[in-house]
């Protein structure tokens, strides 16, 4: 590869595809968005056919598909070795530790082709379902992050500041972007009915403590009755455990399993707050899409989840995990339409200053012309995208007392 001026930078990205949670809903967002910007040339190699690889199909996107369902990682390996030869890569940008592993492999540790990670939450290592095969990859992951990847991108100042200090990482290798989402062009007015609704949406796994959410929903019955519902978006393995406890506490009418949703848009019109009972967060995109469908949220106040809520104002931070007082938070926006109101259009104000996908994508394809201007004389022309920005302080002091 020649130091010569280039016209285009090829950008690979490096995704599993294997679902469609946050890792790639922020991806697409972010390549959808890139394809905006002439002078880059964009190539994604996935590991699963999927709703990824349908989505970036639809617009354009050059993709290719290794299924790990039919190939060994060797063979994986050598067959994305295969397209890089002819592709010819400036930069590889991958999202998770299998794909950290083979960008890294990929390249044969070549320092002419340039790495970035995205780091879309810190590992679940002091979960008891953490074992130690877990605790060795999330090990050799951060080995090769911080000593081969030329940045990693932290999607929260939480989560940089974890990287540094926990993890060793070099600072000045670590750069934190928030995710961004697409933002909706009109926001529907919350539908009239009999009931309130609080609804929470992700895969259901350990980490999200949605039988927390189960225990809210417990204590508002206790109170309300019939008048507040839950849904909860989703599936995982914890459903069997959710569905016990519904029945447990006797929420069958008020507490319904929606399962997965392709409409999401009508999932949160459907909604009057937004409930996020997570362990830790990275910046979970179904908090910023309930922001920008303008949907007060109350979380509890952990990790990235910080940066995004101010307490009091797009909706309420929690520093408890005490099912009581998310409770009370709920039924005070149930009781108080003008707060609900207000809060409304403060979350939708937010998501669209901070959040936005185009400010997302303006801020890694800056890092991706900085990244590479050590080997490639590119001449990077000057985009921006007009937001608000907002500084960053510790989560505890964003909770009223």
């Amino acid at each position: 590869m020649n130091n010569a001026p280039i016209s285009k930078l090829r950008v690979f990205h490096i995704i599993s595809g294997d679902l469609w949670a946050g890792a790639e809903a922020m991806a697409f967002n972010l390549l959808s968005h890139l394809k905006g910007y002439p002078d880059l040339d964009l190539v994604v190699i996935l590991l699963n056919e999927g709703k990824l690889a349908n989505n970036l199909r639809k617009i354009g996107t050059t993709v290719h598909v290794i299924n790990e369902k039919e190939h060994s990682f060797l063979e994986i390996l050598f067959r994305t070795r295969s397209i890089m030869q002819t592709s010819h890569p400036d930069l590889i940008h991958s999202h998770r530790y299998k794909e950290n592993i083979l960008a890294t492999l990929a390249t044969g540790f070549s320092r002419d082709i340039k790495l970035i990670a995205t780091q879309h939450g810190l590992p679940e290592l002091a979960s008891e379902n953490s074992t130690l095969a877990n605790r060795i990859i999330s090990k050799a992951n951060f080995h090769l992050l911080s000593r081969y990847f030329t940045r990693t991108v932290a999607v929260s100042a939480d989560v940089k500041n974890a990287l540094v200090k926990q993890y060793a990482f070099s600072e000045e290798r670590v750069e934190s972007i928030h995710n961004g989402i697409k933002i909706p062009v009109v926001v529907s007015s919350r539908p009239t009915r009999g009931t309130f609704v609080i609804g929470s949406s992700g895969r259901l796994f350990p980490v999200k403590d949605y039988p927390l959410m189960v225990e809210i929903a417990a204590a508002v019955a206790a109170t309300k009755g019939e008048e507040v519902h839950f849904q909860l978006a989703g599936e995982g393995p914890d459903r069997p455990v959710l569905e016990a406890m519904i029945q447990r506490y006797k929420l069958e009418n008020r507490f319904i399993m929606k399962g997965h949703q392709d409409d999401m848009d009508t999932f949160y019109n459907g909604i009057d707050i937004y409930l996020n009972t997570s362990i830790h967060e990275g910046i979970p995109m179904t908090i910023l899409e309930a922001l920008a469908h303008g949907i007060p949220v109350i979380a509890h106040a952990v990790g990235g989840i910080c940066e995004i809520i101010t307490d009091g104002v797009e909706g309420f931070l929690i520093d408890s995990r005490n099912p009581g007082a998310f409770a009370e938070k709920c039924l005070l926006l149930r009781e108080d339409r003008e707060l609900r109101e207000r809060m409304s259009k403060a979350a939708r104000g937010r998501a669209e200053s901070a959040f936005s996908a185009e400010k997302m994508a303006d801020n890694y394809y800056h890092l991706y012309g900085r990244t590479v201007s050590s080997v490639h004389q590119w001449q990077q022309p000057v985009y921006t995208v007009k937001s608000a920005s907002r500084g960053v302080t510790e989560c505890a002091e964003k909770v009223k007392n």
